[in-house]
């Protein structure tokens, strides 16, 4: 049986409370009405045609997306524009946008803490809490200590195949055991992690500066490892589907298959001459 759009908006704000999304932060219902019946509905990281095309062709009356369509304001929405046309389709489709951003990094089995625990952290918790086993990132301890290196690969592994590179600054012989993380773009929070007793901090869309800085610290030198924005988050959408799954069994949750990670290819650097 269909539910109103309306009963999901109620779980969604249970789940991710929109008092927890950072002031710059537009999360929440971009398209759609709360009257609106739905049956089925998608599960991605971002919003493009091809995504909204996907959940036109399997039926979905909704997707919900952790990054948000209109995250910046918009003054224009031809369809001649991106986000014109964006909004067309979905609105010529009864398609309804929903987004659970940066009030979903926060939360318990949020972006953060599932990217935690696939990378190998136990006994983890806020690298900066903000209540009761909320906060921003995820620090813990790998069971048993790891040279960065090896840590790198398990890393690796543990990530969707994209076209992003998995980038390592430091010392490649430094023993890791105490781990921070930042689902997203982090680096506002190296100085945080570094100032947490982490060996290593892992984010994405780390910046050249920022990365020397951490590495050449004299007195507290942080390891980092910059991973795929789009392979980080997309880890929250499987046990976010399972978990909608079980709070509202009327409806149908999938998981869009498309990859939005924007890189198409790498090439591996020549390494600099030795000697």
């Amino acid at each position: 049986m269909p539910l109103p759009l309306s009963n999901l908006l109620g779980t969604f704000e249970s789940l991710w409370p929109l008092t927890g999304a950072e002031e710059w932060d537009r999360p929440g219902l971009t398209t759609g009405a709360a009257s609106q019946s739905i049956t089925k509905a998608l599960l991605c990281v971002d919003v493009t045609l091809e995504v909204l095309s996907e959940a036109k062709l399997q039926g979905c009356e909704l997707v919900i997306s952790h990054h948000p369509l209109l995250l910046k304001g918009v003054n224009f929405l031809s369809e001649d524009q991106l986000k014109g046309e964006l909004i067309s389709f979905a609105v010529k489709n009864s398609i309804a946008i929903f987004s659970a951003h940066t009030n979903a990094d926060i939360v318990v089995d949020g972006v953060s803490d599932v990217l935690a625990q696939h990378l190998g952290l136990a006994n983890t918790t806020p690298l900066i809490s903000t209540g009761d086993g909320i906060g921003h990132g995820r620090i813990g301890k790998l069971k048993s200590p790891q040279i960065l290196s090896d840590y790198a690969k398990f890393v690796s592994s543990c990530l969707p195949e994209t076209h992003a590179p998995i980038r390592v600054a430091g010392d490649l012989n430094k023993m890791i055991e105490t781990v921070a993380v930042v689902g997203g773009a982090g680096d506002s929070f190296i100085l945080a992690a570094a100032q947490s007793g982490a060996d290593l901090f892992i984010t994405s869309d780390l910046r050249h500066h920022v990365v020397l800085d951490a590495v050449s610290d004299p007195t507290n030198p942080l390891a980092l490892i910059d991973i795929s924005h789009f392979a980080a988050e997309s880890l929250w959408l499987k046990p976010t589907q399972s978990t909608l799954s079980k709070l509202i069994p009327e409806v149908s949750f999938v998981l869009s298959q498309i990859s939005t990670d924007p890189w198409s290819m790498s090439v591996q650097g020549r390494r600099s001459s030795e000697g």
